[in-house]
């Protein structure tokens, strides 16, 4: 399995692979955040949701208490943070997850991975590393392999 591995070392390094991610999503696709509390998991999605159309005006801030924001990107992206959820998938369930992302929005969840089967698996996963500031990026299905493989080309790396 491919996977990219690049140095963070600062905000412009993070906004340089939103920016090289967000022409490679689409409505339907799942991308999970893992990392440390602080690691840059919001900060990278702000900068997704500027990359695909959010004005700068608008505020990008945590789910953590109320769980899912949704944002008028295009296409739409919905943000969310399972890490209270602690496995719960009726909890789950009821956030309408899934559904959302039958419906075409971009799924971006924080603390995601052990749901990935629940939310329709084959995700792309950004794992983001504070010390030294790292991101890796994994595939676990074939459309999430064909993204990772595109990011590669298009970036000059290999996996």
């Amino acid at each position: 399995m491919s996977e990219l591995s690049r140095a963070l070392p600062d905000k412009r390094a993070t906004r340089t692979l939103a920016r090289e991610l967000a022409p490679l999503l689409a409505g339907g696709d799942l991308l999970i955040l893992e990392g440390t509390l602080g690691a840059g998991k919001t900060f990278f999605t702000r900068e997704l949701a500027r990359a695909l159309g959010l004005s700068a005006s608008t505020r990008v801030t945590s789910p953590t208490f109320t769980l899912v924001h949704q944002y008028p990107t295009e296409p739409q992206l919905v943000h969310a943070d399972l890490y209270r959820l602690e496995g719960d998938l009726r909890a789950l369930a009821e956030l309408g997850l899934l559904p959302a992302r039958d419906e075409g929005a971009l799924l971006v969840v924080e603390w995601g991975l052990p749901f990935e089967r629940a939310l329709g698996g084959d995700a792309l996963v950004l794992s983001l590393e504070r010390d030294p500031r790292k991101a890796r990026l994994s595939a676990t299905g074939s459309r999430s392999q064909q993204q990772l493989a595109a990011l590669l080309r298009a970036s000059g790396e290999s996996g």
